[in-house]
């Protein structure tokens, strides 16, 4: 299920999973920061770079964000009408997000969690959003930390690249089948958080990955996003092939929301005149 990296360099992909030849994304941040022209090229080749050393430790054996092994990358710049930055920074994680509504299916996924940035890359090409992501985290702790806040952070960068949801369809739905698996997204950028997911899947790991955490980045999402987010499983036993086919729907779902309606003429999709979360 999973390509090497000469296979994304050349573009080719596994059965079933889909992959885009310029999106890259590493299992363990690079060793070193990228120097020089910020480009989607010089981030991917950081991306590849050798990975960190171990979990870091701090005084007498408490781990610490200071003593983290893992630089970040300079990401490319985000330029369009809808875009966004943002940034979150804690003692148990950095975090920096940066998205274009209206991009090209870009994706530069620098975090230690590598199933999540396979699920950002998922999000990126079938949404044809670009998606930068620089993650920290404890992770020699587990993944959880890591994962929520760069859902926040991800979310975040939407509502904000959204800004007052002018002319948007709003509501998106999408069924996305990888092999025996289907999933259903239905969501509604209403400014108003709400999460109902009904997902069984099997294994409790995928990988190093704990799937309880899928439940978890989409709760995050919807809550700093403003988006009432609703997720069914209709079949599947692989729980790769579940999780993926989640994150396609869910992405193919979100793509028809953002995108503009042109019968609306500008105008808010509500008959109250506003999309906000106050």
């Amino acid at each position: 299920m999973h390509t090497t990296l000469l296979q994304r360099l050349s573009g080719s992909s596994c059965s079933g999973c889909s992959h885009r030849s310029l999106i890259k994304y590493q299992n363990i941040v690079p060793a070193r920061a990228v120097s020089g022209p910020t480009s989607l090229a010089a981030a991917a080749a950081a991306a590849s770079a050798p990975p960190a050393s171990a979990a870091p430790v701090g005084h007498n054996g408490v781990s610490s964000m200071q003593h983290a092994q893992n630089p970040l990358v300079e990401l490319p710049e985000v330029v369009g009408s809808r875009v966004a930055v943002v940034k979150r920074s804690t003692k148990e994680t950095s975090v920096e997000v940066r998205v274009n509504l209206d991009g090209t299916g870009q994706c530069v996924a620098n975090s230690p969690v590598g199933f999540l940035n396979h699920m950002l890359d998922q999000i990126a090409s079938h949404g044809l959003f670009d998606i930068y992501v620089n993650a920290q985290g404890d992770t020699w702790i587990d993944d959880h930390h890591t994962v929520e806040d760069i859902a926040l952070a991800f979310g975040g960068a939407f509502s904000k690249a959204l800004g007052d949801r002018k002319g948007i369809h709003r509501f998106g739905e999408f069924s996305a089948p990888l092999d025996e698996a289907l999933t259903h997204v239905v969501l509604d950028l209403s400014g108003r958080a709400h999460l109902s997911c009904d997902l069984t899947i099997p294994s409790q790991k995928i990988g190093s990955f704990d799937t309880e955490l899928v439940e978890h980045f989409f709760m995050s999402f919807a809550n700093t996003s403003g988006t009432t987010l609703h997720i069914r499983q209709l079949a599947g036993k692989n729980s790769h092939h579940i999780v993926e086919a989640t994150f396609k729907a869910f992405a193919r779902a979100l793509r028809r929301a953002t995108e503009y309606d042109q019968r609306r003429l500008g105008q808010v999709a509500s008959s109250k005149g506003v999309l906000t979360q106050q």
